[in-house]
C-alpha cells in the first residue's frame, strides 16, 4: 500500500507546491486541517511561512501543537518546513514580541544577524555524519532559503546517561551560523524549502519518505 502523507493546513505555508513535491514520489498526499487524518497518517508535514506568531495562532486553531505532540509521543514521523521548523522551538522573538512555540526543542528563534536580511536564495549546508535527510548528497549541494529569522543556537543539552542518541543538527551560514535542519528521531525539520530546492530538495524528501513506515 502507498504511504499516506498529510500536509497540515493551518492557514500558512506553500501547501500546493509541497503537495506536488511529495506526490512526485508516488505516495498518497492529502492537504487538510483534519485532526484525525493528521494523527492517522504515516507521515505528517508541517509547512509554514510568514510570522512566527501568526503561524502559532493558526497552528493552535487546528490543534496542530497537540497533533505534533501526540504523533511524537507515539514515535510517528513529523517534518517541519521553514516556519514549520521554527515553531518547534520554545519561543520566537519578532519585533520585540515573544511568542511561545511548541517547545519540542529548547531555544529561541530570532532575527538573523547579517548585512542583508532576509536571507533569500541558494545556500550550502553543513550536515553531520550519519544524516539520513542528506544521505547521498555532497558537501556542495545547495538548498533554497527564504527567511529573516532562525534558531542561531542549539540549546538541547546532551543526555547525561548517554542512552539517548543526540539529535543530528545541520548548520548553514548567512552573516552568522544558524540551524538549517534537525533530525531528532521521528521529528525532522528544515529551515530551507525542499519543495523549492529542485533536485536536491526532491532527494531530501525522498530520503525523509524512506524513514516513514
Amino acid at each position: 500500500m502507498s504511504k499516506k502523507i498529510v500536509i497540515l493546513d493551518y492557514g500558512s505555508g506553500n501547501l500546493r507546491s509541497a503537495e506536488r513535491a511529495v506526490a512526485r514520489h508516488g505516495v498518497d498526499v492529502t492537504v487538510t486541517p483534519d485532526r484525525d487524518a493528521a494523527l492517522d497518517a504515516d507521515g505528517l508535514i508541517v509547512p509554514g511561512v510568514g510570522a512566527f506568531s501568526a503561524c502559532m495562532e493558526g497552528l493552535r486553531g487546528v490543534r496542530g501543537d497537540q497533533i505534533i505532540g501526540r504523533r511524537l509521543a507515539g514515535g510517528r514521523p513529523v517534518l517541519g518546513i521553514c516556519v514549520g521548523m521554527q515553531i518547534l522551538f520554545a519561543k520566537g522573538i519578532e519585533h520585540g514580541v515573544t511568542t511561545e512555540g511548541c517547545a519540542e526543542w529548547p531555544g529561541t528563534v530570532d532575527r538573523l544577524e547579517a548585512p542583508v536580511v532576509p536571507h533569500m536564495g541558494w545556500n550550502t549546508v553543513d550536515a553531520p555524519e550519519g544524516s539520513e535527510l542528506f544521505r547521498g548528497m555532497d558537501a556542495g549541494t545547495r538548498f533554497y532559503f527564504v527567511h529573516s529569522y532562525a534558531a542561531r543556537r542549539w540549546e538541547l543539552a546532551p543526555d547525561p546517561s548517554g542512552l539517548i542518541q543526540p539529535p543530528l543538527v545541520t548548520w548553514a551560514e548567512h552573516g552568522d551560523r544558524f540551524v538549517a535542519a534537525v533530525e531528532n528521531g521521528p521529528l525532522c525539520a528544515t529551515q530551507f524549502h525542499p519543495e523549492k530546492s529542485g533536485d536536491a530538495g526532491a532527494e531530501l524528501l525522498k530520503n525523509w519518505l524512506a524513514t516513514v513506515s
